[in-house]
């Protein structure tokens, strides 16, 4: 995360938790494109006036801050069924979900390791990888993370709109 990212992170996400969802990731991209990707805090699926509705209140929130000096473009979203894993909870939370991991430099001899997420051990994640090996990669050494779409990922995903449908 850069030191602009991580500026961002610390202006929205107390707006962020006070409108009832969590911050996932802040990205600046080229072309002048702000990701804020965003998650409900109580875990049931966001729709597009979630999107819409924090859009609004983060732009209004980064006018008043003012923390990028060039013009740029907010895209506020979810994370998406094969969402990408920022946080330590969410190699937890993710447990027995297939996962692709990229590291800075090698662990092991490796930068990319794909396997089972069997969650973290102090600051390694622990993965099951295919050929029944376990694999420990150490959080500060990760690039980036993300689930790799599966049935299974597919089915959590579908319950979670079932919850999200019963709420309201």
């Amino acid at each position: 995360m850069t030191e602009i990212e991580r500026r961002i992170e610390s202006i929205i996400d107390p707006t962020v938790q006070g409108m009832g969802f969590e911050l996932v990731r802040v990205a600046m991209g080229g072309r002048g494109t702000l990701q804020i990707m965003v998650e409900r805090a109580d875990g049931t699926a966001m729709d597009v006036e979630d999107c819409a509705t924090l859009s609004r209140a983060l732009s209004a929130v980064l006018d008043v801050e003012d923390p990028i000096a060039t013009a740029y473009t907010l895209e506020v979203s979810s994370p998406g069924i094969d969402r990408p894993l920022t946080r330590p909870k969410d190699f937890t939370r993710w447990t027995g979900h297939l996962a692709r991991l990229e590291t800075r430099e090698p662990v092991d001899g490796r930068r990319r390791f794909k396997g089972t997420l069997l969650g973290l051990e102090g600051d390694a994640v622990r993965l099951r990888l295919d050929d029944g090996a376990e694999a420990r990669v150490p959080m500060a050494a990760l690039l980036r993370a993300k689930l790799e779409l599966t049935d299974a990922l597919l089915d959590e995903h579908r319950r979670s709109l079932d919850g999200r449908d019963a709420v309201h």
